[in-house]
């Protein structure tokens, strides 16, 4: 039912947030992504915090990591070879429970497709940066 739940979020997500994705606003998506910085960090010299750090996550298996202790709920999605695809991300960035419903992620989420779109813009800036 978890796994029903899952595919349903992700391909809604994917129908009616992943062409805004493609083309999020990058620097609104910075001024977003401050509310993040408490747990993450993200860019050059970015380190593990209360949250793994985010450089090179679009693509990047789930609990992949080093030296960050995951919820067994992402280690389990890591295993099955899950992937933070933009899809996957607009729906834990709506709202994590729903993806993770045991994580640790305590943010209640962005109910704004618009900003979920641009801070995804944001965070690809950083792929390379793994």
């Amino acid at each position: 039912m978890k796994t029903m739940l899952l595919v349903i979020a992700v391909v809604l997500a994917n129908l009616f947030g992943s062409a805004r994705a493609q083309d999020g606003d990058a620097e609104n998506g910075e001024r977003v992504f401050r509310r993040c910085q408490v747990c993450h960090a993200i860019g050059e010299g970015a380190a593990n915090k209360v949250g793994p750090q985010l450089n090179g996550v679009v693509g990047r298996r789930w609990a992949s990591v080093e030296g960050f202790s995951y919820s067994n709920d992402l280690v389990a999605g890591g295993e099955e070879g899950r992937v933070w695809d933009e899809a996957t991300l607009h729906a834990y960035l709506e709202n994590p429970k729903k993806v993770a419903p045991r994580g640790k992620m305590a943010f209640p989420g962005l109910r704004q497709a618009e900003e979920r779109a641009d801070v995804i813009a944001y965070i690809r800036q950083f792929e390379a940066q793994q």
